[in-house]
C-alpha cells in the first residue's frame, strides 16, 4: 500500500505520523481506556509513545488524526493492507484500524476518519472490500462501523487471555450503494 497521504475532512487532517507527535501520543495513550479497545496497554512514557511511532506508526503507515481548528493530535487510523492485516490476504482488500483519545469520544471523529479513508480505499487505491475488527464488547467501536456501512462476518469467541471478537465487512458494492443514498 503507498505510503499514507495528507487527506482532509471538514474538522479533521489525517496526515503521516512524525516522532515530533510522541508527546501528544502520551498524553492520550497513557490513559488506560484509550487503547483498551484496540488491545493494547497504556504508554508509560514519551519515549515508549516515541518509540512507538517509529516501530508501528510510521512503518503501518498509520495517519495520525489533527483538529484542523486546533492542531490537537487526537487519535489514530489506518488502511492496513494484506500484507500486515489478519483478516485478509488479498491485495485487493485491507483493513481499517482505528482509536480516538478518550476526551474525543462521541464527537463523531471515527467516523468521519471512517469515511475518507474508505473514500480513499475505493475510490484511490482501488480496493475491492475493507475489513474491519473489533472486540465484541466494544460497542462504541461497532456503531462506528456500523454507521460506516460495514456488515457483520464473523465472530471468533474468547480463548485463553483474548476476548471475543467480530469481524465486519464493507465491500465497494455495499459502499457504492450506500454513496447513492
Amino acid at each position: 500500500m503507498p505510503a499514507p497521504k495528507t487527506l482532509e475532512t471538514d474538522r479533521l487532517l489525517l496526515r503521516p505520523w512524525s516522532e515530533s507527535d510522541a508527546e501528544q501520543l502520551y498524553q492520550h495513550a497513557s490513559h488506560p481506556e484509550t487503547g483498551r479497545g484496540a488491545g493494547w496497554p497504556a504508554h508509560t512514557s514519551v519515549a515508549e509513545s516515541s518509540q512507538i511511532i517509529r516501530d508501528i506508526l510510521i512503518p503501518d503507515r498509520s495517519n495520525a488524526l489533527v483538529l484542523k481548528e486546533t492542531g490537537l493530535l487526537v487519535g489514530s487510523a489506518t488502511l492496513k493492507s494484506h500484507r500486515i492485516s489478519n483478516l485478509t490476504d488479498r491485495a485487493d482488500e485491507c483493513e481499517l484500524g482505528y482509536w480516538v483519545a478518550t476526551d474525543y469520544w462521541g464527537l463523531g471523529i471515527a467516523t468521519e476518519a471512517g469515511n475518507a479513508l474508505l473514500t480513499h480505499a475505493f475510490t484511490d487505491l482501488g480496493m475491492r472490500a475493507v475489513w474491519c475488527h473489533s472486540f465484541l464488547w466494544n460497542t462504541r467501536s461497532q456503531r462506528v462501523q456500523e454507521k460506516l456501512g460495514f456488515a457483520p462476518h464473523s465472530e471468533t469467541p474468547a480463548v485463553d487471555d483474548s476476548p471475543a471478537s467480530i469481524t465486519t465487512l464493507l465491500t465497494r458494492q455495499r459502499w457504492e450503494e450506500l454513496a447513492k443514498r
